[in-house]
C-alpha cells in the first residue's frame, strides 16, 4: 500500500514536470508540427478538458513510429500540457508523440482513467494514419500512474477491444516508474474503490503472459514507496512465462526526475527509447540470444 506521503509527492510531481528544451545538438533536424487540443470524446459524457489530446509531428517525414504517452499524478492531477518539450524532442527525432489527458479522481473511478486511454489511443491511431504515420509502429509509454495505465491498456485486452483494436495493435511498452500491482487502502479508494477483485482487475500484474508486447520497464534508483520492487517482480513474472521484458534501474534519479530529464534528447532514458523504437520493439536480452 502505497503511503500518504507518496501519493502526496505523486501529486507534487506532477505540477513540477516543467518541459525542457528540445533544442540539443544530438538529435536529429526534423521541424517538428503541433497540435493541440484535439477531443478525443466527442459524446454527450465529454469532458472539455480531459477528453483532450496534443500531436507533436516530425515534418516532412512518412510512415513514422509513434510514442503515445500517459502523464502521471496518482490518477488525481497532471496534464498533457507538461510534456510538450518531451513532445518536440521526439518528433525532432523522427518519431511523432501523443500526450493525453484523461478523467481524474475522485470524478472518476476505475476502470474510467483506462477506459479514457483506450478511447484516447484509438482515436489517435486514426489521426496518426491520416498524417502519414506507420500505425503498425506504436509505443504506449506513461509515468508513475501513466506508467500504470500504459501496462494495463497494453496488458488487458478487453478495453482495446471496445474499439476493435487488440494487444497486436501496441508495438511495444514502455512504463516509467509504474504502479504494477494496486493493493488498494484508504489513500486509493477514491481512485479504485477497496473491492478486492477490482483491484486485481486493475494491476497489470494480473495478466502477465508470453504474449504481451514487449515491454521496456524504467524506475529510478530513488523511488517512491516499492515501485522499484514492483518493476522488478513485474519484469521477472513476464520472462518467467517466456515473455519479452527487460528492466532498467536509472542511477542518481528520483521519481520525479527520472521522468523530467527525459525531455533532453541525450539523456540516458530518451536514448534507451530511441533505441527501443529504432529496433523495432526489440530487447538487449532477446537480440543477445540471437
Amino acid at each position: 500500500m502505497m503511503r500518504r506521503h507518496a501519493v502526496t509527492a505523486l501529486l507534487l510531481l506532477a505540477s513540477l514536470a516543467a518541459p525542457a528544451s528540445a533544442d540539443d545538438k544530438s538529435r536529429k533536424d526534423y521541424e517538428v508540427e503541433t497540435v493541440k487540443g484535439l477531443s478525443y470524446n466527442d459524446g454527450k459524457d465529454a469532458d472539455s478538458t480531459r477528453h483532450k489530446l496534443d500531436l507533436y509531428l516530425p515534418k516532412g517525414v512518412k510512415d513514422y513510429p509513434t510514442l503515445f504517452f500517459i502523464h502521471g499524478g496518482a490518477w488525481r492531477g497532471g496534464s498533457k500540457d507538461q510534456f510538450a518539450g518531451h513532445g518536440k524532442t521526439f518528433a525532432a527525432h523522427g518519431i511523432a508523440f501523443v500526450a493525453i489527458n484523461y478523467r481524474l479522481s475522485p470524478k472518476v473511478k476505475h476502470p474510467e482513467h483506462i477506459k479514457d486511454v483506450a478511447r484516447a489511443f484509438a482515436f489517435a491511431r486514426g489521426e496518426l494514419k491520416k498524417r502519414g504515420a506507420d500505425v503498425g509502429k506504436i509505443y504506449v509509454s506513461g509515468h508513475s500512474a501513466g506508467g500504470h495505465l500504459c501496462s494495463l491498456l497494453a496488458s488487458d485486452e478487453s478495453y482495446l477491444k471496445e474499439h476493435k483494436l487488440s494487444l497486436k495493435d501496441i508495438k511495444g511498452c514502455i512504463p516509467v516508474s509504474g504502479v504494477y500491482t494496486i493493493s488498494g487502502g484508504k489513500l486509493l479508494a477514491d481512485a479504485f474503490g477497496e473491492d478486492v477483485d477490482t483491484l486485481k482487475k486493475a494491476s497489470p500484474m494480473s495478466y502477465v503472459s508470453k504474449d504481451l508486447p514487449p515491454m521496456l520497464v524504467f524506475y529510478a534508483a530513488e523511488e517512491l514507496a516499492n515501485l522499484d520492487k514492483q518493476a522488478e517482480a513485474y519484469v521477472a513474472a513476464i520472462k518467467k512465462l517466456g515473455g519479452k521484458a527487460e528492466v532498467r534501474k536509472i542511477s542518481d534519479r528520483n521519481h520525479g526526475s527520472v521522468m523530467m530529464k527525459a525531455s533532453k534528447a541525450d539523456d540516458e532514458v530518451t536514448k534507451a527509447i530511441f533505441a527501443f523504437i529504432e529496433s523495432d520493439g526489440k530487447l538487449k536480452g532477446k537480440e543477445e540470444k540471437k
